[in-house]
């Protein structure tokens, strides 16, 4: 980062009144939350990749809550494909009058799965079959989906259940193959439905928008460059990639996107709201002789997120899945894990850096608080959300910032967090205690950070996508990888797998 934007970046701090508690949000964090714990890591329907949560640039009077599952999904692996679990009860939760309890409004969805068509009227062995093709999520167009899955949205508020639905609605199947679906995007629009309180949703599979080189980093931290240090030019590029693999490439997820007015949310246009998404299953589940099933006892949450990889790089593994199960607002049962950074300690170790690792009581008040001094208490509860600070208009695709507040652009992370914000190269700089010497401009230029630069590697896309990968129009997220033509590199990366570019340009 050049010096003259290092004032900037000051000043955009000082006027955001939490500015520095989001800016920690990744703390700890380095990455999208994948197979983060040993249960949930048995258990992919219900694992949360990726929760987003940002004012929408379509229409910056709403804010879009989005939440991923099903992590790492290769585009080919048939005859199933990807779907969304009956039995989990996905939830965004949100704290809207600031006290950490991030139970004021809930977003509830359920699917309901049938085997349906012509995949069952000709008992294929195949989920979607192409005999029609097909060109609809209903009707006679929708034929050739075997595996059908509809959901509802309901609300809950002050103890009150309300039914968000105005019509049917059918999750967009994954994306087998242009014979199979011969337009899947126009089949994806079909997908998105008007909400009651005047929102929208979508579920269904899109891309993997996140990117991080997360085989060398949990290799030991074993990055391609050494030191990972980035050169002023490289930190501020937007374009390509400076170094390391995209592990995500190529691959897909499961996602639900809602968009809701902020006038649903807050009274006051300048509030900061906390949301955490969660998955949840029953105790009880019976099987019936169809293969379908149904649950009949409570409800146990299995995951939660709300920051990035909190799970797993702050935790510790014998704790993971009690850390999954716990509610955001007791939180402060995990203190020491941010009191006492491992990953400074881990980053130490490896590169001979002297980053803090114990007393991080600016981590605490970062991560846990709205406006804190880093002790959890009674006044001030320490609740692990994502903030987002409704007063700070959305920033226009073409002009997003991947380092968001760093490089002065306050919509993006850690003010709430967008699809392709950088949030591991933020992170990397909190860990390294940013923090605590923001009133040094030098320090900015010091602290590695792993580059992974911009996710290229989307699929067939419409005009609605930036020159930077950047989807612009509701649900947020591109077009998924299509099964008969996957591929698993970004552009830019023949330094690392030479061959043919994907991008069809020469390979450096």
């Amino acid at each position: 980062m050049r010096h003259k934007r290092h004032r900037p970046i000051i000043s955009a701090f000082a006027t955001l009144a939490v500015a520095l508690q989001l800016l920690a949000v990744a703390g700890p964090a380095r990455a999208a939350s994948h197979r983060e714990a040993p249960l949930i890591a048995l258990d992919p329907a219900a694992d949360i990749t990726d929760v987003y949560f940002f004012r929408s640039w379509e229409d910056p009077s709403k804010v879009v809550l989005v939440m991923n599952v099903i992590p790492g999904q290769e585009p080919s692996s048939g005859p199933n494909y990807f779907n969304f679990d009956d039995q989990v009860r996905y939830a965004f939760h949100l704290d809207t009058n600031g006290k950490g309890t991030a139970e004021d409004v809930v977003y509830e969805i359920r699917f309901k799965t049938q085997i349906q068509g012509t995949v069952k009227a000709l008992k294929l062995p195949v989920g979607y079959a192409g005999v029609p093709p097909i060109t609809a999520l209903s009707g006679p167009d929708a034929a050739g989906i075997g595996i059908r899955q509809t959901y509802t949205v309901t609300e809950i508020r002050n103890g009150q259940r309300r039914d968000l639905g105005t019509q049917e609605m059918v999750a967009v199947p994954s994306n087998v193959g242009p014979l199979t679906m011969p337009s899947y995007e126009a089949l994806a629009a079909q997908g998105i439905y008007p909400l009651a309180n005047g929102g929208r949703v979508f579920a269904g599979q899109r891309d993997e928008t996140f990117y991080i080189d997360l085989g060398a980093t949990f290799d030991t931290v074993n990055l391609r460059r050494n030191p990972p240090i980035l050169t002023q030019n490289e930190d501020e590029d937007d374009t390509v990639s400076a170094f390391g693999v995209d592990t995500f490439s190529g691959f897909n997820v499961n996602t639900i996107t809602l968009e809701i007015p902020i006038s649903e949310l807050a009274s006051n246009p300048n509030a900061v709201v906390g949301l955490y998404a969660s998955t949840s299953r029953r105790t009880n589940v019976h099987r019936r002789d169809d293969g379908t099933s149904f649950g009949s006892g409570d409800w146990v949450q299995v995951a939660r997120m709300a920051n990035p990889l909190v799970n797993e790089l702050l935790i510790s593994t014998d704790r993971k899945d009690r850390w999954n199960a716990s509610e955001p607002k007791d939180e402060a049962q995990f203190l020491d894990f941010y009191l006492n950074s491992s990953l400074a300690t881990v980053l130490n170790l490896r590169y001979g850096t002297k980053f803090p690792t114990t007393g991080r009581t600016d981590l605490v008040a970062a991560l846990l608080q709205y406006n804190g001094d880093g002790t959890c208490g009674k006044a001030d509860r320490c609740s692990e959300l994502l903030r987002l600070d409704l007063g700070v208009p959305p920033t226009a695709p073409e002009a997003q910032k991947r380092i968001g507040v760093l490089a002065g652009d306050p919509a993006g992370f850690p003010n709430g967090r967008r699809p392709n914000d950088d949030v591991t190269d933020i992170a990397l700089r909190v860990v390294g205690g940013i923090l605590q010497t923001l009133s040094d401009p030098d320090a900015f230029a010091n602290f590695p950070r792993l580059g992974d630069g911009v996710n290229f590697n989307i699929g067939p896309q419409s005009s609605s996508v930036t020159a930077n990968g950047i989807y612009t129009i509701f649900p947020f997220l591109p077009t998924p990888h299509p099964g008969r033509s996957p591929r698993h590199q970004d552009c830019g990366e023949g330094a690392v797998y030479p061959g043919v570019n994907p991008c069809g340009a020469p390979i450096p």
